[in-house]
């Protein structure tokens, strides 16, 4: 039990050292490339890989939903992830991943699971366009050769959700989310975000908050930019709230991950003055004692654009 328990302690302190492991896996040829390529997720979205039980399919449900599977004793939506991808599975759809987004439970249908990797963010890398198309959000190089081919595909599970199941997306932002923010006229949000569908609904959200934001795919590009800002903010006098009114990041993301970014943020002298709320899909207590521990001042699971109105509310008004 105490090695059990020292394994998870391992994992869960991953997240605090810009590492992370990723679950890889296989869904059959690709109908493209006419052979198989190699998949990956984040473990800790992860609940538990089981083998493939009896669907129920309701009427009207079509492909590349399955149908519901009950694991637990909980229904969950079953996606068929080598439809998604444009892959045909060679033995079949083998095993379930359950797997935990924004507070909703799914399960992901496979061919088959290879092994798990641990990695520093900065081997994963975001896709560059046309590789893998719309649900590939990165590419994690699977050794430290840069050269090498030793690759997998991460899956944008946020955009492969939204599409899928209307019911992660949240609600719409209401009429009057437009409030009186409290930030200093000329200052912008910092957004960072690798997920596409995610990136437009936060910059659609802000617009209609009315704070004006600079997106990022990575927590490096964001964090590259806040450095500049400072020494600009520093040069010319400024207080640095006078440039970023606050931080919006994601916690998975290539490069450098949101934990990170918030720690570099919150340990300068003149940064930490900023607020940081982290925006994730990665929900549980494990996580959010994470973003207590880099010194985030606000935490929001995605999409909670109504709810994400409210913590950047409170977080603007707290820090003056």
């Amino acid at each position: 039990m105490d090695n059990f328990q020292k394994e998870i302690d391992e994992r869960a302190n991953l997240a605090l050292s810009n590492k992370f492991e990723l679950l890889l896996f296989r869904l059959g040829s690709d109908q493209r490339k006419g052979k198989s390529e190699l998949f990956g997720i984040n473990v800790f979205k992860l609940r538990e890989i089981v083998p493939m039980p009896t669907i129920t399919k309701a009427a009207g449900m079509k492909s590349p939903l399955l149908g519901m599977a009950s694991i637990r004793d909980q229904f969950i939506p079953v996606i068929d992830l080598p439809a998604v991808a444009g892959c045909v599975p060679e033995t079949g759809l083998n095993l379930l991943l359950v797997t935990e987004y924004a507070r909703n439970t799914q399960a992901f249908a496979v061919e088959s699971v290879e092994n798990i990797v641990r990695l520093d963010w900065s081997q994963v890398h975001t896709a560059e366009a046309g590789i893998g198309g719309r649900n590939i959000t990165s590419i994690a190089c699977l050794d430290n050769d840069k050269q090498s081919n030793n690759l997998a595909m991460v899956l944008d599970v946020e955009q492969i959700l939204y599409d899928i199941i209307p019911s992660v997306r949240g609600a719409e932002p209401e009429a009057q989310i437009a409030r009186a923010f409290k930030f200093q006229p000329g200052a912008v949000a910092i957004v960072a975000e690798d997920s596409k569908v995610a990136r437009q609904l936060l910059e659609q959200g802000l617009k209609s908050m009315g704070i004006p934001a600079l997106m990022y795919n990575t927590g490096l590009e964001a964090w590259e930019k806040i450095k500049q800002m400072s020494q600009e903010a520093q040069a010319a006098g400024l207080p640095i709230r006078d440039k970023i009114a606050l931080v919006l990041t994601d916690l998975e993301m290539p490069e450098m991950d949101g934990f990170t970014l918030t720690r570099n943020i919150k340990r300068d002298e003149i940064l930490k003055q900023v607020p940081v709320v982290i925006h994730s899909s990665l929900s549980g207590s494990a996580n959010e004692d994470h973003v207590r521990k880099v010194g985030a001042d606000g935490y929001v699971a995605k999409f909670e654009l109504n709810e994400l109105s409210d913590v950047i509310s409170s977080v603007l008004e707290a820090a003056g």
